[in-house]
């Protein structure tokens, strides 16, 4: 927040924007007075780390991104990248699985013409096929 200040107090008053944010006067004229500097190698890993999120459409996670930065070189705990994931303010998400079709009526009773007699008197007489699916107790499996 005092970085804020520091961004808007050319057109407001430290005074009234403290005020507004709810920090004393002096907790700003402190900061400014400490030199506070950004670290440099902090904000080039949290823009390397936005950068894999964005290549993994936002669904890569704090173990995910430390995998990557780690092949890159950059040694660090999934809580670091967690850290860097906050401050760049990065949430993932994942994929929803897609919508199940439903089916309003039971399916029609389909007869058993084999009866588990393999053996037939000559070829092509019978066949089969594969069923990925059956319709058990209202619904299919």
């Amino acid at each position: 927040m005092l970085a804020l200040i520091d961004k808007q107090r050319l057109q407001f008053l430290v005074k009234e924007l403290g005020k507004l944010l709810e920090l004393k006067r002096s907790s700003y004229y402190a900061y400014t007075a400490s030199g506070h500097q950004p670290d440099v190698q902090r904000v080039l890993l949290r823009a390397r780390v936005a950068e894999l999120f964005n290549v993994y459409r936002g669904s890569a996670g704090r173990r995910t991104l430390r995998d990557q930065m780690t092949e890159e070189g950059f040694i660090m705990g999934r809580f670091k990248v967690l850290r860097l994931m906050h401050e760049a303010e990065l949430q993932y998400r994942q994929q929803g699985q897609s919508p199940k079709k439903k089916c309003g009526q039971a399916c029609v009773d389909i007869p058993n013409l084999l009866n588990r007699q393999f053996d037939v008197p000559q070829p092509y007489k019978m066949r089969c096929g594969y069923i990925s699916y059956a319709w058990v107790a209202d619904r299919w499996h």
